[in-house]
């Protein structure tokens, strides 16, 4: 059995990190004042001491990259400005420069932190403690003590503690850490809980199905922690670029010395042309996205799937479970021959009350709210099963039935009946007769009931400018024709197999087109699988929905996919300004100045630290993006 660890980490910000950049800023500061004291004092030149601990840790920091990396880095032009300055008696600037490039870290480091705010901020629903039971009773036990298959009790105002099932108790649960929705859900017992999770109201007893970083949470976490190692095809070009940089710059500055005999010219290339902000260009924007995302209940696997979003050009849309709740319900009643309702409800009772069907139960729960009869006074019948057809009971010698349009050809009906069924079916519903004793009474229909948000949401997406957006189902033309109709999809297609959706999305890719496929995330886990951009809409606790995609809503709200959209673009934005503004733009024109002898090391550094603070906090505000 596994521990509940995983999940929880040190979310201080490293305040040491401060000390050593602020200790070489006095011992330059003191250089500076009081130069003139240090010249008579000591027999060397004071800022050789600042030159020798900044430019120290820079080569020993330079020399440990290299080598665990194997490969040449950026920071080797750094050490030749160094040794450079050094050589031609520049300490003082030497020692600014090593002091410009260990801030810089500094600068980058605090502020890199907002970036994994949003982490942190999922870290802290995590309680320390919780309440396990032991010999019947419930302790307060640190939470690395958990294991699966304990029972854990969860009071008022405590945060939940692990994944499990309620086996005791209800409560309203408040899952915005989760799934981002602010409104509490009620749960009682064989409900699923999440950890982190809000406990509002209610006190329950909890079986844990997992812990620490298997929980839905965890999960959530380490995708964050991974995205920004999944690239897209615009860092890859940066990091190719990145690749041949420093032997481009190297020559550059042989030609500038060779061509003009000004070594601090050279040595001024060398140290603003470090490609800092471009190694921050995109890991920075990736991980302030997903961080804000993740608070919203939006799981996204990182820069290539943002890269990906943002070039969608078609979305393709699973009817059932994503554009309708995948759950059906009576949506019409009626009687005939002036049968009383509540005849014909009792008649439908008496024939679903112990259906396992999923429209059986859709019945029984309208009588429920219907409150004409009560479930509780309708007597258990002998129950028959009529294939292709309906349900039928016998009771004291009556007999109910609740069946298709099938039964007209063994009955008696009026062309009202009739036209009723038809119409229903044409709407795409399906359509029930209710009989009593050979007598078609009354009849209802049942449909999957489209989800209040969808029509909004697709209104969204077109406002997005993604005017092609395709309904994918395998229901009949009219059901399709119907929905697609009253949430504003222009285009549709009907009576699909799952192997059928796979082939419109190849077609589509075979087109040129960037397929974004939202689905349920179980049953179109192959489509998400090949589209570009795979969608699993309600994916809590769902892990087969969180591995399967590469964006994961957390809820069932369809309304998430216009912001993940709108995020994605917006990131890759973001991303480009990054790379191609602050990173390259910078670094081919701070090159040009210096070998123009415009800039000195001091100033270069300064720029050059300048851009990688402009990269970390032009992507740091994503973190506020809405």
């Amino acid at each position: 059995m596994g521990k509940a660890k995983g999940i929880k980490g040190n979310p201080m910000l490293k305040y040491k990190h401060f000390v050593f950049p602020a200790f070489l800023g006095i011992l330059i500061i003191f250089a500076v004042l009081f130069e003139y004291v240090w010249e008579t004092a000591l027999p060397f030149d004071f800022s050789i001491i600042s030159l020798i601990v900044a430019g120290g840790y820079v080569i020993k920091s330079t020399v440990e990259a290299t080598i665990e990396l194997k490969k040449v880095t950026a920071g080797i032009l750094v050490v030749f400005a160094l040794i450079g300055t050094t050589y031609v008696g520049e300490y003082l600037a030497g020692a600014i420069v090593a002091f410009m490039m260990i801030f810089g870290e500094f600068l980058e480091e605090v502020t890199l932190e907002k970036t994994k705010d949003a982490v942190r901020d999922l870290i802290k629903f995590v309680p320390n403690t919780c309440r396990k039971k032991i010999s019947n009773e419930y302790k307060v036990v640190p939470l690395y003590e958990i294991e699966v298959g304990d029972y854990v009790q969860v009071i008022p105002g405590e945060r939940i503690p692990v994944d499990g099932i309620i086996i005791a108790g209800q409560a309203a649960i408040n899952e915005a850490s989760i799934t981002g929705e602010s409104m509490p859900v009620d749960k009682t017992s064989g409900d699923q809980v999440y950890v982190g999770s809000l406990n509002e109201t209610g006190v329950i007893e909890v079986k844990t199905e997992k812990i620490g970083s298997d929980t839905v949470l965890g999960k959530i976490i380490k995708t964050v922690h991974m995205a920004q190692n999944n690239k897209g095809d615009a860092q890859k070009a940066a990091d190719e670029f990145a690749k041949y940089f420093v032997p481009i710059i190297v020559v550059i500055c042989i030609a500038v010395w060779f061509m003009t005999k000004d070594i601090m010219r050279a040595m001024t290339i060398l140290v603003i042309a470090c490609p800092c902000a471009l190694v921050l260009a995109t890991p920075t924007a990736v991980v302030a996205s997903v961080g804000n995302a993740a608070k919203k209940g939006i799981l996204i696997k990182g820069g290539v799937v943002i890269e990906n979003s943002a070039k969608v050009t078609v979305v393709c849309l699973d009817k059932t479970g994503t554009i309708t709740k995948g759950k059906p319900k009576v949506v019409d009643f009626v009687q005939f021959n002036n049968w009383n309702r509540r005849e014909v409800i009792e008649t439908a009772a008496m024939v679903e009350k112990n259906s396992q069907h999923p429209i059986g139960k859709a019945i029984v729960e309208f009588i429920k709210k219907d409150g004409t009869v009560g479930m509780e006074n309708i007597p258990d019948a002998e129950f028959e099963m009529l294939f292709g057809r309906g349900v039928k009971v016998k009771f004291n010698e009556a007999l109910y039935e609740v069946s298709n349009k099938k039964v007209l050809k063994d009955h008696i009906y009026s062309q009202e009946i009739k036209n009723y069924l038809e119409s229903q079916e044409k709407m795409g519903r399906t359509a029930l007769a209710v009989i009593k004793n050979g007598s078609i009474i009354g009849a209802l229909a049942v449909a999957d009931t489209i989800r209040d948000t969808a029509k909004s949401a697709i209104e969204g997406l077109k406002g997005l400018g993604l005017k092609r957006i395709i309904m994918l189902t395998g229901d009949n033309e009219a059901a399709a024709k119907t929905i697609s109709e009253e949430v504003g999809i222009t285009e549709f297609r009907a009576n699909l197999l799952p192997e059928d959706k796979l082939d419109i999305i190849r077609k589509l890719q075979s087109q040129g087109e960037v397929v974004a496929m939202i689905g349920d995330g179980v049953n179109d886990a192959p489509a998400l699988v090949l589209s570009d951009v795979g969608i699993a809409m309600g994916a809590v606790g769902t892990d087969v929905a969180i591995e399967a995609a590469n964006i994961a809503l957390m809820s069932d709200n369809i309304e998430l996919l216009a912001p993940t959209f709108a995020l994605s673009r917006r990131t890759y934005k973001i991303i480009k300004q990054n790379i191609w503004f602050f990173s390259v733009v910078v670094n081919i024109v701070g090159v040009y100045f210096s070998g123009m002898g415009w800039l000195n090391p001091i100033i270069a550094a300064i720029i050059h630290n300048a851009s990688s603070v402009f990269v970390v906090i032009n992507s740091s505000r994503l973190l506020t993006y809405k």
